[in-house]
Formats: structure tokens, sequence, C-alpha cells
């Protein structure tokens, strides 16, 4: 027993010093990386030095991956390469600064992440999944969750739903309908027919595909609308949802405010999060819909949810100077 123990210590010792060599090695070899943070990342098990451009990418620095940049899947930091993102009652340059907390929160830690050679994004980056890592981001508010074509992993979404109902983070001063995290002008491409921005549902991390043909300026801001309600009125359909015996079991255990935040989701776009819908059935859509017919949440009103700043990728990366809405 005590041979185990100190075998298995001396291997943790023996990993971080050969990931603080290798550290050491490559800004020896780079001086250009000096000045960078580097942090130490297990891929697949193995200590790897890597350097976070942002919240949820890296480019690791020395193992099998070395100079590839990674995207960490499942989750999605806001944009940090200049102040472009707005809602609720937030300012753009207060939400830049919660990007730049996510980046720094990354370097805090030593996370375990899995990758393969297989799995790339639609950039041809590595994709990484990384639970600890996007948990920890996800429940202090500085990312949240992403997915494509199903809810996010549920650990990010028991995260999310705890960040949500005490307010951290980015959802402190609000929670938006959808989440805008990308804008695409109509003459970006040569193949504009299906042209859209992407927005992120709050509740189950679900893509939705905001189709358009709308050519935006530089520095143009965008803003997806939605529908706003009355917050007393949001609690007393809550408590009609708790006392019909076909939805209370869809709300059982959830908190008023983050019922509150899938109403501002519901009256905005008409959707109900897949996270309530059990089965294939979605009686609690039946529900809000005659609630919403018999005016049980007031009046509704027009309300800017979720915005961005337009620039090119060009403008943001490579021509200077930066445009001036991204200026800090």
């Amino acid at each position: 027993m005590m041979r185990s123990a100190i075998s298995t210590a001396s291997r943790a010792l023996l990993t971080t010093a050969l990931a603080a060599s290798a550290a050491t090695a490559v800004i020896t070899a780079a001086p250009s990386e000096a000045a960078a943070q580097v942090s130490i990342v297990r891929i697949n098990g193995i200590a790897t030095p890597v350097y976070f451009n942002d919240g949820d990418t890296f480019r690791p620095l020395g193992g099998p991956f070395r100079f590839r940049p990674a995207r960490l899947a499942g989750f999605n930091t806001l944009e940090s390469y200049g102040p472009t993102h707005q809602w609720g009652g937030w300012t753009y340059k207060e939400l830049y600064v919660n990007a730049k907390q996510a980046t720094l929160n990354a370097r805090t830690e030593i996370w375990n992440c899995k990758a393969d050679d297989t799995q790339k994004d639609g950039y041809g980056r590595i994709l990484a999944i990384c639970i600890d890592l996007g948990a920890d981001h996800i429940r202090k508010g500085l990312a949240h969750a992403y997915n494509i074509d199903k809810p996010a992993d549920w650990r990010f979404l028991q995260a999310q739903r705890d960040a949500i109902v005490h307010r951290r983070g980015m959802w402190a001063k609000g929670v938006p309908p959808l989440v805008l995290t990308s804008l695409h002008s109509v003459d970006e491409r040569f193949d504009n027919e299906n042209n859209y921005n992407r927005l992120i549902s709050p509740l189950d991390g679900l893509s939705v595909k905001w189709k358009h043909q709308d050519k935006y300026d530089e520095c143009q801001e965008v803003c997806h609308m939605g529908k706003g309600f009355d917050e007393k009125k949001g609690l007393e359909v809550i408590a009609a949802l708790r006392a019909d015996p076909t939805t209370e079991p869809l709300v059982r255990g959830y908190e008023d405010p983050y019922l509150l935040a899938m109403f501002g989701e519901y009256v905005s776009t008409d959707r109900v999060p897949q996270i309530f819908v059990r089965e294939g059935h979605v009686p609690i859509k039946k529900k809000l819909d005659a609630l919403r017919a018999a005016g049980a949440f007031g009046t509704l009103r027009d309300v800017k949810g979720s915005c961005m700043y337009y620039t090119t990728f060009e403008r943001r990366y490579v021509v200077k100077p930066k445009p001036k809405c991204l200026k800090w």
C-alpha cells in the first residue's frame, strides 16, 4: 500500500515536472511565446503546455497536437476580439470584460480534455472535450452551453441553470430570449441563399439559425428582437403550470427565475426548450399556448434581445487599424 502510494505520488510529480519542462522548452525555443500565459491541460491524460487564445480555444505548445488550434466543444464564451456583445442591462464594454474574465479563468487551473484527429469544427480546429473547464466557466456565468443538433451536455445545462438562477456573470443583468453569437452579412460568401446568423437558447443550448438576406455595414448594431412580459404575470403563469397535473411533472423542481427565462424564449420565438419535452410530448407548449391566448402573460411588448456589432473576420484580426466599435 505504501509503495503504491509513493509510486502514484512520484508519477504525479514527474508528470508536473515534465509539463513544466516542456513549457520552459517552448518559451526558450520561441521567444515570441515568452510573453504569453502558458497553462497546463491534460490532453488524453498527457500534461501539455497550452496557450489559451480565449476562454474556449487553446493552442497546444507541445505534445502530439503541437501548434494545432483546438476549439472546446459544448460551450461558448463571448467574443474577446472587442466589445461586441450586449443584452439586458449590460453595456458592450461590460460584456467584453466578461469575455476577458473567461480567458483568465481558463488559465487558472489544470483542466482535463479529450481530443482526437477525427473530430474537427467548421474551421478545421480540433474539437476538445473539456467537461471540467466548461462546467466551471458556465457555473460562473463566463460561458453558455452550446450544441448544434441536440440539447447541450446535461452537466453544462445544470451549471447554466445554477448560474441563471443566481444571476452570475453574463446573466446578472438579464437573460435574453436567445444569445446572438455570430453575424454574417449576405455579401460575405458567394453561396448566400441560406445566409444566417447564429442564435443559442439559454435554456437547452440548442443552436437556432436566424436566416436573412441583409447586408451589414461595419460596426452596424444588429439585434435579435424579442418580446417582454410583466414578471408578476409570469409568476401567475408558473402557478398555473404547477397546478395542472399534465404540466406539473415537467416544471417540478425548477426555480421561478429559470422558468421566467424559459417564458422569455417562448413568447419571443414560440419555442419551448427541449429540456421541458418528454418522450416527444409537449403538453407544456399546449398549456402555454392556451394561457397566452387567454392573455395570461398580459400585453407583450417589443424588446431588444441579444445584440452584436458587425465586423468581418479580416477587420477583426488582419486589417489595421481596428474598427472603432472594437476599440476598448
